[in-house]
């Protein structure tokens, strides 16, 4: 199997430019056997695949990595994505004893300061639940864009995950925040408050502010750390 994933990686990357949005899910769903999981943090790319995925009716997980440190807005929102969609989003909590654990060694905000603590933070309330959430899927499914950073920018519509064992897709690769924007406005799709109030990119609340005038995306995540350090783990390979 994980052979046969590697080689769809390329029909998929050579098919989505050509494809729509909702085009491209049903693409990949009539491609990619067994169980494909979507994780949602519930950003405006996130909501505009719910969106996509819900209207194509497609056999897709929902799932999310609920870290105990989001926003009340977030909280909000995934609450209103449910009622107006009418499914509920799994959610993967950080481990009990390994929270505490990070929380009773480093501080309930030890993250700020150093990179590894912050790294340290992630792991236990991102990357470990996010293992739980994809364990036996064969494709992921992820709201990232390719402006959203450099590192992102490299990536492809499809990759095989080698440590995960499974295709990773990211079928907004080549669509523009506003290109988002206008999708999610033109099919009334819900999205979190914050935005309105200069927060592009929402994480964990204390790792998120509202962007100043002129910066980048992603420049209020993790705001206290180097511009080339921005990720928390998630849609990095362990090797990187």
């Amino acid at each position: 199997m994980s052979e046969f994933l590697r080689t769809l990686a390329k029909p998929l990357n050579n098919r989505f430019p050509q494809k729509n949005l909702a085009e491209r899910l049903v693409f990949l769903r009539q491609n990619v056997p067994g169980r494909i999981v979507f994780t949602t943090s519930f950003g405006i790319e996130d909501q505009a695949l719910t969106h996509a995925i819900v209207a194509e009716n497609l056999n897709v997980e929902f799932a999310t990595l609920d870290t105990g440190r989001l926003f009340p807005e977030t909280y909000d929102l995934w609450a209103r994505t449910e009622q107006k969609y009418g499914l509920r989003i799994k959610a993967y909590y950080p481990d009990a004893e390994a929270a505490q654990d990070l929380t009773a060694t480093h501080g309930i905000n030890g993250f700020y300061h150093g990179l590894d603590l912050r790294k340290a933070c992630c792991a236990v309330r991102k990357i470990e639940p996010l293992g739980r959430a994809l364990a036996g899927a064969l494709g992921w499914i992820a709201g990232l864009r390719g402006d959203q950073s450099g590192h992102r920018s490299g990536m492809g519509f499809a990759e095989f995950d080698e440590g995960k064992g499974l295709i990773k897709i990211s079928p907004l690769l080549d669509f523009s925040r506003e290109a988002v924007a206008d999708y999610c406005a033109n099919n009334q799709v819900p999205v979190n408050d914050l935005h309105e109030r200069g927060f592009l990119s929402i994480g964990c609340a204390p790792c998120t502010r509202a962007l100043l005038p002129g910066e980048p995306e992603r420049a209020g995540r993790w705001w206290w750390e180097s511009e080339d350090k921005k990720e928390c783990g998630l849609h990095v390979a362990a090797a990187e």
